[in-house]
């Protein structure tokens, strides 16, 4: 089963594609994690995207597709992947179609957090105090924030379109949030 987790930045996405990877045997495929692992290792792709995700900018869809791509052979052997972050566009939608299509596979289920803009607004504050992520600040979050409404939230009726989008209320406690993700996950079936 191939799973795309859909929200804004500090919906809980992350949070509930670790319950999944641990509860369900999946790939979480995190742009975010694998762009900050870039940065970590000095490669040059991290030094590369570095200023880009400190100034909450997204990285070209050409970057993020490819590192998708690459870990695309490790979720298909563990049965499936979570895509957490991934697509943020409608070509990185397009590409990922493409790019499942073309070796036997599809996306099974979007799962759509729903989530209030203020109460984010909070949580990042919350996140950025408690962990210091640069991409985290409370600027950078709102570029963030912004970029998603303008470019990722248009995706919704794409997959809606396709017949896999569901929604989850986002704002719950995260038993809540996980009580709702594996009621559409089992609708699915796996």
């Amino acid at each position: 089963m191939n799973l795309i987790l859909f929200g804004p930045p500090a919906a809980g996405k992350g949070t509930q594609a670790k319950r999944l990877v641990d509860g369900r045997n999946m790939v979480q495929l995190s742009t975010g994690d694998m762009l900050r692992a870039a940065i970590a290792s000095g490669s040059e792709l991290g030094q590369r995207v570095s200023g880009i995700m400190q100034r909450g900018e997204l990285v070209s869809d050409e970057i993020v597709v490819e590192l998708i791509e690459q870990r695309l052979p490790e979720a298909e052997a563990a049965g499936g992947a979570i895509f957490d972050g991934f697509p943020r566009t409608l070509p990185q939608a397009e590409a990922l179609d493409v790019m499942l299509k073309g070796r036997g596979s599809q996306i099974d289920l979007v799962l759509r957090l729903k989530v209030d803009d203020e109460a984010l607004k909070s949580r990042i504050a919350g996140r950025f105090a408690e962990s210091g992520r640069p991409d985290d600040n409370p600027e950078s979050f709102l570029v963030r924030l912004n970029a998603y409404n303008v470019q990722t939230a248009p995706l919704l009726p794409y997959y809606q379109g396709q017949g896999k989008l569901t929604e989850v209320d986002g704002m719950g406690t995260m038993d809540t949030v996980a009580a709702g993700i594996d009621a559409a996950l089992n609708g699915v079936g796996r």
